[in-house]
């Protein structure tokens, strides 16, 4: 199985990016626990035009990583990975499974409770996180392996999107989502009347965050209708699609995601944090992010395979599975995303808490991800080229 270019691009994208949050968010932990403190979180809590500065990564700079992720799924779709059903069906079980599985662990724990809003933050992926520790790995990886967590993390951010818009919506000011959603249906038209002009697109775009802001539906799923109504075409380099796309992969990986790590991890670690750890909430976060992901990921994955409407790649093992699922639970940026959502009313103690929740478990997924890939993938073979004497 061969990769295709643009998957490639992505790949190697995301890998550097996920190394690159890796250094930024110690980097943050590290000066918001320093004799800096309490300048470096107020930094981030300076008000701009009545948001704070986090405020505006969270809402505004996070809908273009999202309009990415739009974009990544469209391709993926057309012509992509996902472009068949065959090869579609098993990350779409597995991530299914890698959503159901981690919301159902939360909600044995916290249902009926105050934080029970939290079911989404142990469903979701950080693309970038489980690609970077993926890509540790080198060439052992097989080509299968990679397809299969992308594509599964891009379904999973898919998921995590849909939750988003149905689960923590606050109360809808229909007027503006009406006029949100005549700008969108306005951009559809010029789709497909084969308007190919980039320009109408993001003036477009812009106006319709802006409504879809103050409607009450969060503004940054804009990004990810914006994605689909941007013209495809054959998908070629000279589309409107692939020139942005092209242009978004590093501004996203090496400057909007890891600013929003740097804004959202700037977390004063005080010395009794250890006690709310055994706090229904926290113990759902971790348990769906540790032991969750990889069990639904692999289950889901087993019974679609099983019943015959899957089938698993040639130089794929089960046991295979188990490492990227484990990966799976590396939640991060998605996870403190939806966290933001789920427990804005609550308090700004129960936000820091499930963070740090998040934080210890994304730490062991990924650590347990690499060391199990590492000592269950085989080292590709070295061809020892023969050397004819004459």
């Amino acid at each position: 199985m061969r990769l295709t270019k643009t998957f490639k691009a992505f790949f190697e994208s995301e890998k550097a990016g996920g190394l690159l949050l890796l250094f930024v968010t110690i980097l943050s932990l590290c000066i918001a626990n320093s004799p800096i403190q309490t300048q470096y979180i107020a930094f981030w809590e300076t008000q701009l035009g009545h948001h704070s500065i986090t405020h505006w990564i969270n809402d505004g700079l996070m809908t273009i990583f999202f309009l990415l992720i739009g974009l990544e799924l469209e391709r993926e779709i057309y012509k992509g990975e996902l472009s068949s059903i065959k090869n579609a069906a098993l990350p779409i079980f597995g991530a299914l499974g890698g959503m159901l599985v981690p919301a159902g662990i939360f909600l044995a724990l916290n249902f009926g409770t105050l934080t029970q809003n939290g079911a989404g933050i142990p469903m979701a992926t950080d693309i970038a996180f489980a690609i970077g520790i993926l890509s540790l790995l080198g060439n052992r990886v097989p080509t299968s392996l990679k397809i299969f967590l992308t594509a599964l993390a891009v379904i999973d951010d898919l998921g995590a999107i849909i939750v988003i818009a149905i689960f923590y919506t606050s109360t809808i000011a229909f007027v503006n989502l009406f006029i949100a959603l005549g700008i969108l249906g306005g951009l559809f038209i010029l789709n497909r009347m084969k308007v190919h002009s980039l320009l109408p697109y993001l003036i477009g775009g812009v106006a319709m965050w802006y409504f879809m802001l103050n409607s009450g539906v969060h503004a940054t799923i804009t990004g990810v209708l914006l994605a689909f109504v941007i013209p495809f075409g054959d998908g070629s380099k000279k589309t409107s699609s692939y020139k942005i796309q092209h242009f978004l992969h590093k501004p996203v990986a090496f400057f909007i995601l890891p600013l929003f790590a740097v804004a959202n991890t700037c977390i004063a670690i005080n010395s009794n944090w250890h006690e709310e750890l055994n706090h229904p909430n926290t113990i759902g976060i971790i348990l769906g992010l540790v032991i969750g992901k990889p069990l639904g990921i692999w289950l889901f994955s087993f019974l679609g395979v099983t019943l015959g409407i899957c089938v698993l790649p040639k130089d794929l093992k089960w046991k295979t599975l188990i490492g990227a699922g484990m990966l799976g639970g590396i939640g991060f940026t998605m996870s403190i995303f939806i966290t933001l959502l789920a427990f804005k009313n609550d308090g700004e103690e129960v936000i820091t808490y499930s963070k740090i929740a998040i934080l210890i478990a994304s730490f062991i997924a990924g650590t347990a991800g690499f060391l199990w890939l590492k000592y269950t993938l085989k080292k590709p073979v070295k061809k020892i080229k023969k050397i004819e004497i004459i």
